[in-house]
């Protein structure tokens, strides 16, 4: 069913929730905060906020949204504490050494009243819409996929003032103001893995080593490089320079995702002009030739070189594919991108709420209590760990429907429908 109601959610639900009741100043943020939480986690395919509202036996669409958009509590509070709940678990803190995967996603909205709304490039349906985009900073350290902090990044359209708005920031700008985030909390990580939409930006690729990070980034095809070779110095292209090298030159490696994946590596040590010293380029092919290729990737990194084989770069830079699974399950599971509400704050605090679902979800994977409670099979993934959870929130309502009947008889009738 999709319908809940507060009372009857499984304890482990109030549990997580007192977690961050000392955030809150009353009752009803305490109790809206539930309900919200409660409606991104049920069973509703909708997640925005009419539809909370009407899936959940005792709230009211108007209390909730003065939650959202009105009641004074802070959401950065949320997500800090949020994560400092993961941190104090031995089986949910992060390990050392993570890799801090730096992305930004999309996704369509219609209208221009939305704050950061504007025509962009969505990469959820690859080609330029109008909607909104946000940069977001992610943690995987080879058992667990977290997402940290989140930022709107606000187009030049959608402010007054346009570029020269002080409200305005570039993307690789929001993206080190969240890398800057995750260090004040003392993670460190091992390497910050980030797409061609950071990496080939060279100021961005100097700040993150004048914070003495590791990368490894995407570069565009079209960014000249200097080899030097047997006292001969030359500059070109990277794309001139893969077509220019013998088959002999590239190791086959063979990546295990999904699907098993063959793909032909080249590294080499160049010089990048604005860049001081020697880098390590690699260049990553889907075929042995680059004229047979159709899907040739090229990268930069700043980690030693004697680390830098052909298997390290593509087993590296494949973890960032966890954070496009966690922009899928929370679009997908949680209503990532379902919210009625127009004002930046409003919209970083159903961001936010979103994450919290979803470390709800996954802190319980990792303890095992969803499985110990309502699973007889492993739950590996996190769709199997919501529907765990989502079981819970079934069997304890229905026991709550056969003592309440009129309740909730009286609340179909509120919605003008008859419980017979």
């Amino acid at each position: 069913m999709r319908e809940t109601i507060s009372t009857a959610m499984p304890p482990c639900f109030d549990r997580w929730c007192k977690r961050f009741d000392d955030i809150f100043k009353n009752k009803a943020q305490k109790k809206e905060f539930r309900h919200y939480l409660g409606g991104l986690l049920g069973e509703s395919e909708r997640k925005n906020l009419s539809q909370i509202a009407e899936d959940t036996v005792d709230v009211s669409y108007h209390s909730l949204r003065h939650f959202l958009v009105r009641a004074s509590w802070g959401e950065q509070e949320i997500n800090d504490r949020r994560l400092e709940v993961m941190k104090s678990c031995r089986q949910t803190q992060p390990a050392t050494g993570f890799s801090l995967i730096i992305d930004d996603s999309g996704h369509r909205k219609s209208g221009n009243f939305t704050d950061g709304v504007g025509r962009q490039y969505i990469g959820e349906i690859g080609k330029t819409d109008n909607g909104i985009v946000v940069v977001t900073s992610h943690l995987y350290d080879g058992t667990k996929s977290l997402p940290l902090d989140i930022e709107l990044y606000q187009h030049a359209n959608s402010l007054p003032e346009g570029k020269k708005d002080p409200e305005f920031l570039k993307k690789p700008e929001i993206a080190l103001n969240l890398i800057d985030k995750t260090l004040q909390r003392k993670y460190r990580p091992g390497i910050v893995i980030i797409d061609s939409g950071y990496g080939n930006n060279t100021s961005f690729l100097r700040k993150l080593e004048n914070r003495k990070l590791k990368y490894l980034g995407g570069i565009a095809k079209n960014r000249k490089v200097t080899l030097k070779k047997e006292g001969i110095i030359a500059s070109m292209r990277i794309d001139e320079l893969a077509q220019s090298l013998p088959k002999e030159e590239f190791t086959e490696v063979e990546l295990n995702l999904d699907k098993s994946k063959k793909v032909w590596v080249k590294t080499l040590e160049v010089e990048i002009s604005q860049l001081e010293g020697i880098r390590s380029v690699a260049i990553v092919m889907n075929a042995d030739t680059f004229e047979q290729a159709t899907d040739i990737d090229y990268f930069i990194t700043n980690v030693d070189q004697t680390k830098v084989t052909p298997q390290w770069v593509v087993e590296t830079y494949s973890q960032r594919n966890w954070v496009e699974v966690f922009y899928r399950e929370a679009k997908g599971w949680l209503g990532f991108k379902e919210y009625q509400v127009r004002h930046k704050r409003s919209l970083l605090r159903h961001f936010f709420l979103v994450f919290c679902a979803y470390t709800f979800i996954l802190w319980h994977k990792l303890t095992g209590g969803l499985r110990r409670r309502w699973g007889n099979k492993p739950l590996k993934t996190f769709p199997e760990a919501l529907e765990a959870f989502r079981t819970a929130i079934s069997y304890r309502f229905h026991k709550w429907l056969k003592n309440n009947g009129d309740v909730f008889a009286r609340y179909k009738a509120s919605f003008g429908y008859v419980w017979a």
